[in-house]
């Protein structure tokens, strides 16, 4: 069974003025693929601690880690950064394929930086943190991850 892990990037989160809806949005869609997911994890929008949050949920065997939270254009809105930081590198049609599904929805999907890319053998994607925007964003690229994951795992077969 793949292992996933959410991080919710969101200072109001963080300080608990406001309940992680998108964070407990994305584990439900990841559980009913199939996903055994860890706890969630909640940081504020600081780039050091979403560097070390990614980092911890790759060192600890997660196959698939998304983050929900700080992709938009606002001064404190880091995910991207914090991402770009710790992976090894970037897989652009997983960003592509959300802002597309996204721009279904309304025009603002254009304003993402979400983005996707990999360490290690652990796929990282950023999704927006309103929950309409995480879970659109997530469940365009759901098609995708099981086939991500073997690949990520040396099974380069293609049938």
């Amino acid at each position: 069974m793949s292992r996933a892990h959410v991080i919710t990037v969101s200072d109001g989160v963080s300080a608990k003025t406001r309940e992680d809806e998108s964070g407990r949005a994305l584990i439900g869609i990841l559980k009913r693929a199939g996903f055994e997911v860890t706890d969630p994890v909640v940081v504020p929008d600081d780039e050091r601690r979403i560097a070390d949050a990614i980092i911890a949920a790759a060192e600890h065997g997660a196959d698939v880690v998304v983050t929900t939270g700080g992709t938009g254009l606002g001064p404190r809105d880091v995910t991207p950064q914090a991402t770009s930081a710790v992976i090894d590198f970037e897989v652009p049609g997983i960003g592509e394929a959300m802002r597309r599904a996204g721009a279904a929805s309304t025009p603002m999907a254009a304003l993402s930086r979400s983005m996707a890319g990999v360490r290690g053998q652990t796929l990282v994607i950023n999704v927006p943190g309103s929950p309409k925007g995480a879970t659109e964003s997530l469940e365009a690229v759901m098609p995708t991850l099981a086939h991500a994951i073997r690949l990520l795992h040396g099974n380069t077969k293609h049938d």
